[in-house]
């Protein structure tokens, strides 16, 4: 269960348009703050190198600690994961003790275009970047755009492949 000081310090999830680096990384603070405050059963992160979001910074990891238990599903879907692995360590450690909830897939971009969305899909709130380069987009409650966005991650999970391990075992 959450500490008493991490549920009062967890910011709402925000509604509308958003424009800004900033923005969004609050908005991924936010959603992992609420999903730990919540007990969501699962979270679903799509993008196609995750290099600007906030996963390695400490207050991500304790939001995402008060958050995993079994029966949690988080998914995470990428064209590559080398940013992830590059930047954010202390997230990379968190996966691999928690491998077990977390499934990742990667997914070949196909010339000229972005198989994969970047965005946050959860139970009942949504964040998705329509213009990653300048981290601009829509959020919000709204069911038929939450659907939508969740058959297009869906869409992008069917052709992607098992990617970002746990752990390598090597012999």
């Amino acid at each position: 269960m959450p500490s008493e000081s991490f549920a009062a310090a967890a910011p709402a999830l925000p509604e509308g348009r958003f424009d800004g680096p900033e923005a969004f990384a609050g908005m991924v603070r936010a959603a992992l703050s609420s999903a730990a405050r919540q007990g969501w059963k699962e979270l679903v992160f799509s993008d196609p190198d995750f290099a600007d979001w906030p996963l390695g910074e400490r207050a991500s990891i304790d939001a995402l600690q008060a958050w995993s238990a079994a029966g949690r599903r988080f998914v995470l879907l990428a064209q590559r994961f080398d940013a992830v692995e590059r930047s954010h360590a202390r997230f990379v450690a968190w996966r691999r003790m928690w491998g077990h909830i977390i499934e990742c897939r990667a997914v070949r971009a196909e010339a000229g275009s972005t198989a994969v969305p970047s965005a946050i899909w959860t139970p009942g709130w949504f964040a998705h970047r329509t213009d990653p380069e300048r981290s601009r987009g829509l959020c919000g409650f709204d069911p038929r755009a939450r659907r939508e966005l969740r058959e297009t991650i869906d869409e992008s999970w069917r052709v992607g492949v098992a990617a970002f391990p746990a752990s390598t075992l090597g012999l």
